[in-house]
């Protein structure tokens, strides 16, 4: 029996590997949190240095992509020790469940931190089954 977890069922985060999806953040220059409400899906990108009239948060059919332009300033004469951000044409691209609500997408730029808000459609939103039970009592000669 084969089984999987799912920790983000709204959302398919894509293998690295696929052709033109970005998955970690190694890959991609954007680190992502994610984390799910009752009835919304919130994913925080760290966008440090990111000049903010680049920033473009848009979904096309279930792909979610956050890009941007980040420009990083070369020192005259300065030899790079450590140099860990990506600088140009960043992206990361999130693959959205079906029970997103796609259309109500909303996203926030605040202090190199992007908010983006995915609600669920509440036609779709998971929900609890009360199981019922018998006790056993009833019926027993």
């Amino acid at each position: 029996m084969n089984s999987r977890f799912d920790p983000a069922p709204g959302l398919d985060l894509p293998d690295p590997q696929l052709s033109g999806f970005e998955g970690p953040a190694e890959a991609s220059g954007i680190p992502v949190d994610l984390y799910h409400g009752e009835d919304h899906y919130i994913l925080n990108a760290d966008l440090p240095g990111l000049d903010p009239g680049s920033l473009h948060v848009g979904v096309r059919g279930r792909v979610l992509t956050v890009s941007g332009h980040r420009t990083l300033r070369d020192l005259a004469g300065s030899d790079w020790l450590v140099r860990d951000r990506r600088r140009g044409l960043i992206e990361r691209q999130v693959l959205l469940g079906p029970e997103v609500d796609a259309a109500n997408i909303s996203a926030q730029y605040s202090c190199g931190v992007l908010s983006v808000f995915l609600p669920v459609d509440p036609a779709r939103r998971r929900r609890k089954i009360d199981v019922r039970h018998d006790t056993g009592a009833a019926g027993a000669s």
